[in-house]
């Protein structure tokens, strides 16, 4: 059989196929075609197959083997797993977290055409099961390979959850002066219509090209495979199950637009440099922090079992609501809800955000907000998605808990690294 990296073409019933030989399972093999898919091709429908080209150095698994370009940078590939890591197990049709790093170079070998890579292993999970330790892990990490004088990190990661873990990184590494990019994919990596490949030489095309600090995002812009978003790790939310655009950027403007076909990069918005030494801030990962949302026909019980939280995030109505005024006889449980949160506002920082996810909290326009305000529930005139507020009050709680209620109140509404837009505008939504 062929050896990974080797070009080949695959005869099958009135169709020729011609690209990069991937891997053989039991009953198929997988090719990579020269405009970035994979395809499997089941062995049954194949009448002829044979080699066109030798396995090119660069294009082997074996990466740690490869002699370095000079003339190119290095950029740090971390994996902690997710769908860009899977496969189809095709004995029960289920995607499973399975490629190991080698694995995953084989399958990307046009990455080093852009940089050296050095691909590690952080951790290999759906991100659906990702806790404050493992952000920790991908936190020290990330300082190694600074420390090692990589130019950028690439951070490979499931999509559910990956707004989440690009707000963690954006308060735990303070005073960053390379650029870390998340990537995920829709689609497992050995699928024919995989999304993984466009994602990850985008962003190391941003990387290199751009030179930009920060944390951020890099998904599709469209349904096709044309252009990628560069999107600050603050501001970046999964907004549809399944389709390949999945991620928009939220209460503020993109920071790059990717052309993938010509790598081209269209630079938005520019963020500064900082002069200051790098800092890495952990998460606590004993820190329980709630996410309740507002619904109506709320009971006081929903919010007790949060009396032993260390904070609580509000996902409230509209400008930052949830029901707690009595305007009748049938709605007399506000009240008791009303009196449970004022309980939990004096042993707990408890935050507002709106479910709306565009737009500002502003609890000074209704009574409601008022009275939340006198509580002393904070986040108000923030426009932080309920991920990044989450997110965000559990790295104060982790990193700021003996200032008091005073500091994370003040802390929390003040912008630390972008997560608060200065002004609103119309062309964000």
């Amino acid at each position: 059989m062929f050896k990974q990296g080797e070009t080949i073409e695959v005869v099958t019933e009135g169709t020729h196929h011609k690209g990069v030989f991937i891997k053989e399972e039991k009953d198929f093999i997988v090719i990579k075609l020269s405009n970035g898919y994979n395809i499997g091709i089941a062995k049954r429908n194949i009448k002829e197959q044979k080699s066109l080209s030798k396995a090119k150095e660069s294009q082997a698994a074996e990466h740690h083997a490869e002699r370095k370009n000079s003339k190119l940078p290095t950029i740090a590939l971390l994996h902690t797993g997710g769908t860009i890591a899977s496969k189809v197990d095709y004995e029960t049709g289920a995607v499973i977290a399975k490629f190991t790093p080698e694995e995953i170079m084989g399958l990307f070998p046009e990455l080093r055409e852009i940089a050296n890579i050095d691909s590690k292993l952080i951790a290999n999970l759906m991100s659906e099961n990702i806790r404050f330790h493992e952000y920790n892990l991908i936190g020290k990490a990330i300082e190694e390979e600074i420390v090692k004088g990589a130019k950028g990190i690439i951070v490979t990661h499931g999509t559910d959850t990956l707004h989440y873990t690009a707000a963690a990184l954006s308060f735990m590494l303070e005073n960053l002066d390379i650029p870390i990019v998340l990537v995920g994919s829709q689609r497992s990596s050995d699928r024919p219509s995989s999304d993984s490949a466009v994602n990850l030489i985008s962003a190391a095309l941003f990387i290199t090209s751009a030179k930009m600090p920060g944390v951020f995002v890099c998904m599709h812009e469209g349904m096709d495979d044309e252009k990628c978003l560069i999107i600050e790790g603050v501001n970046a939310r999964k907004m549809h199950t399944s389709r390949r655009d999945a991620f928009k950027a939220i209460n503020k403007g993109l920071v790059a637009r990717i052309d993938y076909n010509h790598k081209k990069i269209d630079i938005i918005r520019v963020k500064k440099e900082s002069e200051e030494k790098l800092k890495l801030s952990l998460f606590d990962e004993k820190i329980k922090v709630g996410v309740i949302k507002s619904h109506p026909n709320m009971h006081s019980d929903e919010l007790k079992c949060y009396e032993h939280f260390d904070g609580l995030v509000i996902e409230g109505t509209g400008l930052g609501h949830i029901g707690i005024t009595d305007s009748d006889e049938h709605s007399k449980e506000n009240s008791s809800v009303k009196a449970e949160l004022a309980k939990l506002a004096k042993k707990m920082p408890i935050a507002m955000t709106s479910q709306t996810i565009y737009g500002r909290v502003n609890m000074n326009v209704y009574s409601t907000g008022r009275e939340e305000l006198e509580m002393g529930i904070m986040g108000n005139y923030c426009d932080m998605t309920p991920e990044t507020a989450f997110i965000k009050l559990a790295w104060l709680l982790s990193n700021h808990k003996k200032g008091g209620m005073k500091e994370i109140k003040a802390l929390f509404e003040n912008n630390l690294c972008g997560e608060i837009s200065e002004r609103s505008e119309k062309k964000e939504f």
